[in-house]
């Protein structure tokens, strides 16, 4: 299962963040730095309006959702790529991850403790950064040592690796991270395989006060925040992580009127989740009948018989075809049979490449 790592400085909501994301106090949530050890971790559902209408469709009440697995990481400080803190012990809970979503805090309470003495979230972000560069910069400066040598016997992979950390050794040492380089997708590819830190794709979640939600507008850290995100191309989810921590108390009726009332459609753990799911390159597939409707994670992209391999390797080596009908033409013909009299049902073979709320009956033999 792909991973998320929640990151940032100390005091800033990850903790009360990842308590709303799991909807459980697994994570302390306290107000010092490093209330969080060891890295905790949380399988969550990713929340998706298609199941219950299908659900109903076929008449089941077992719904099982698509997963993202997050990963609660100690905050980091300045220094922490040189030890500071808890720092190198950090830094390798975050190289394990697939992807990492940055808290900032974006709100205003003098009796929370910022570790930096004031709050300023573009500062903040660019601690974090520069530190994930010092320590790919050590990285990248030990690999390039072992393929210099292997490029004198003329070693191809080797010449080819150090014209790569070419491009890569002078961003890092402007304390910029890495995935800024102007690289091809296939020297991305090379690249991955790194493990670089600062190359992970990132999300900035801000963390406002509940105010802020009626007007994100009037922040100003926001706006920074954002302004910041352009930059990189990277995306920002505006959450409350006090109020998410509070709605995992409700149900889900008390919720959506509690969300209504602050002029909300969904929650932001929701908006987070979501986002984190697509940034992982990942989408969802749906299978329906009497047992249960549920969604299954691949990544885009990926041709049926791989899909079906989700499901069971044996229906991967036995497929023939897949029988697919979208979300949208079942939940509007009603029923399976009317959406086959429509010409809606059909039939793909092994080139096929999946789509997002493809709902699929794999016909397989083994």
């Amino acid at each position: 299962m792909l991973q998320a790592g929640i990151v940032g400085l100390p005091n800033v909501g990850k903790s009360t963040l990842f308590n709303a994301l799991t909807a459980q106090e697994a994570a302390l949530a306290a107000n010092y730095p490093f209330a969080t050890i060891e890295p905790n971790v949380g399988v969550v559902p990713v929340p998706d309006e298609r199941l219950e209408p299908i659900a109903k469709i076929v008449k089941t009440t077992t719904i099982v959702p698509a997963t993202v697995e997050f990963v609660d990481i100690a905050g980091l400080v300045r220094g922490a790529s040189k030890g500071e803190g808890l720092g190198n012990q950090f830094l390798a809970n975050i190289r394990e991850t697939d992807a990492v979503i940055q808290v900032v805090r974006c709100f205003e309470d003098e009796n929370i403790v910022h570790v930096e003495g004031s709050v300023n979230p573009v500062r903040d972000i660019e601690t974090i950064q520069i530190e994930l560069a010092l320590a790919d910069l050590a990285s990248v400066e030990k690999r390039r040592e072992k393929a210099q040598r292997a490029a004198k016997s003329g070693d191809k992979e080797a010449k080819r690796d150090i014209e790569l950390m070419d491009k890569i050794q002078p961003i890092l040492e402007e304390g910029r991270p890495a995935r800024a380089a102007d690289l091809t997708d296939d020297e991305r590819a090379i690249v991955k395989g790194w493990f670089l830190l600062s190359t992970k794709p990132t999300i900035y979640a801000a963390n406002v006060d509940e105010a802020t939600l009626a007007d994100p507008d009037a922040n100003p850290h926001v706006a920074a925040v954002r302004k910041h995100a352009e930059t990189e191309k990277a995306d920002v989810v505006m959450i409350c992580a006090k109020l998410e921590a509070e709605l995992v108390a409700l149900d889900l009726a008390e919720r959506t009127e509690y969300l209504k009332d602050l002029g909300l459609a969904s929650s932001g753990v929701d908006g987070l989740i979501k986002a984190a799911y697509h940034m992982l390159g990942l989408m969802s597939f749906l299978t329906a009948g009497e047992k249960e409707a549920r969604a299954w994670t691949i990544p885009i992209g990926t041709k049926a018989p791989q899909a079906a391999g989700t499901i069971h390797t044996d229906i991967e080596r036995g497929f023939i075809r897949a029988e697919i009908v979208s979300y949208d033409d079942l939940v509007t013909s009603g029923t399976y049979a009317a959406a086959r009299e429509k010409g809606l049902v059909r039939l793909e073979g092994k080139e096929y490449v999946m789509r997002d709320g493809d709902i699929v009956n794999f016909r397989f033999n083994v």
